[in-house]
């Protein structure tokens, strides 16, 4: 049986039936017809879509019209829908073509509009750092205009010491650094003299070889990375600081520069990454340091501790405080969020610029390498000179603890490298490098089993044994920086030859 539409009388496609007049229905007509009335057409009462009833047949094959049966009727069909096609394709074409257009004008728009932002970003940035330079630094002013006003202190020997008191150590102050060091030493304690399962070993360590070079991190024009540090809670995230004035974080597992920031006026020539925040610090002989952040890509504070270029940093285990070493004979000890310096301190019998600084891992005491080829040990919270080392030639390049605290590796202009007991104050080993080896950079790995030396070239030395288990030649300058990745799953350098090199099996 053969449903028929009771408005087209043709056979429907979608048939359904009205529950208002029994009628049969093209679902297609009558949703029409009760859009525009709203009735039932067969009797007028009311009708929604909604009491339509769908029936279910086998899809009607229209029977096609006597016309079309000839062999020219079939043909002109064919040309017709031929020409139907074709007209199809020529106006997708032309909406193609549209698009195309339309497309190319809103990617011209786009870069027009990331060249604006790029260029508001800028002067955005440029207004932050004027900002950040003109900001009133309180209590900064008068250690730089008069620090020889303040009153004389005597160290370790009776030596006369210029105390620059511009803050001041609070008692607060001092019994944080107290604390912290008593939890740190506790926790070295509980460590013991275990070595840490994930550490690599020597024979492996003497199999790493270059497997990355990045030479695009700062200007070809003014070539050099002087300065080098890791994220210690990340070893994959590098701080480099360059001859051109810039610091740039790289993400060594992206392989890209995560921020560059500019600000210095002269070359950066010390870096150190914050181990819990994203924020970076940075010296350099402009007689500045620069706190940053590098999630804004902007300097949120300047602490200018220094009339003379800043030669070293070292960032207190609390991680609140920075000590500063500098050319004009002064360390300060300074609070990293407001800029402020709490103390500084010369000594005075000395006149002898100093030329780098380093926290011990407990962060009472910390050592200062000078100029005249000296090594100097102060008490922080006393603020006096308690120990010196001498023994170098030459003007001391680098210091570095090692993670026991026991240990002081030591370079200077001499071709040497020397190691120092810090509980019986004595040189108990020298290692003496090739000629003219300049020392630029020392540092122990994490857990103090290894120490790396950067100059010119890089060595890596076991500790206790003291021997050499590694010696990389692949940079073609001076070697800056040198640093282990966690667990020494790798080592990474910097150098004069402006790339950051990474070295693992």
């Amino acid at each position: 049986m053969s449903l028929v539409c009771a408005i087209s009388n043709e056979v429907p496609e979608h048939p359904c039936v009205s529950p208002v007049s029994n009628q049969v229905f093209e679902r297609r007509l009558i949703e029409k017809y009760i859009a525009e009335n709203g009735t039932d057409p067969m009797n007028g009462q009311p009708l929604s879509e909604e009491q339509l009833v769908d029936i279910k047949v086998s899809h009607p094959i229209r029977p096609k019209a006597p016309s079309a049966t000839s062999i020219p009727a079939i043909l002109k069909s064919l040309q017709d829908e031929w020409d139907a096609v074709m007209l199809h394709s020529f106006t997708l074409r032309q909406q193609l073509q549209t698009t195309r257009q339309e497309l190319s004008h809103a990617l011209y728009q786009h870069d027009a509009a990331c060249r604006v932002i790029a260029r508001l970003t800028k002067e955005v940035t440029a207004a932050r750092e004027a900002l950040a330079t003109l900001k009133p630094q309180a209590g900064l002013v008068a250690p730089q205009t008069a620090p020889a006003s303040q009153p004389a202190a005597a160290g370790a020997g009776g030596e006369p010491m210029e105390i620059s008191e511009q803050v001041g150590m609070t008692p607060e102050i001092i019994q944080k650094l107290q604390d912290k060091a008593t939890i740190l030493t506790t926790e070295r304690k509980k460590r013991g003299k275990t070595v840490p399962e994930e550490l690599v070993r020597a024979e492996d360590l003497s199999k790493y070889r270059q497997v990355a070079s990045h030479a695009g991190l700062h200007s070809a024009s003014v070539p050099g990375i002087l300065s080098l540090d890791l994220c210690p809670s990340d070893t994959n995230k590098v701080l480099t600081g360059g001859a051109d004035k810039n610091v740039v974080v790289f993400d060594k597992n992206e392989e890209q520069i995560v921020a560059t920031l500019k600000g210095h006026t002269k070359k950066v020539t010390s870096v150190i990454y914050h181990p819990s925040q994203s924020v970076v610090f940075s010296a350099s002989p402009d007689t500045t340091i620069r706190v940053w952040s590098v999630t804004g890509g902007n300097c949120v504070q300047v602490v200018r501790a220094h009339e003379a270029g800043v030669t070293g940093l070292s960032l207190h285990a609390t991680g609140d405080y920075l000590l500063s070493s500098s050319e004009d004979q002064y360390w300060a000890f300074s609070d990293i969020q407001t800029g402020k310096v709490l103390t500084k301190v010369t000594d005075e019998s000395a006149g002898c610029a100093l030329t780098c600084a380093q926290f011990h891992p407990d962060g009472l005491i910390f050592g200062t390498g000078t100029a005249d080829s000296q090594i100097k040990i102060w008490d922080l919270k006393e603020r006096t000179n308690v120990a010196n080392f001498p023994g170098h030639s030459g003007p001391v390049t680098s210091i570095a603890f090692s993670e026991n605290g026991y240990y002081l590796a030591t370079g200077a202009q001499d071709s040497s490298l020397k190691l120092w007991d810090l509980r019986k104050l004595k040189n108990f080993k020298t290692i003496t490098l090739d000629n003219n080896y300049e020392v630029k950079s020392l540092v122990f790995d994490q857990s103090g089993t290894y120490l790396a030396v950067g100059g010119s070239d890089i060595r890596v030395y076991i500790c206790k044994q003291w021997s050499e288990v590694l010696n990389f030649t692949d940079h073609t300058g001076l070697v800056t920086g040198v640093a282990f990745g966690e667990n020494a799953q790798f080592l990474t350098s910097a150098g004069m030859d402006r790339s950051l090199k990474f070295y693992s099996l």
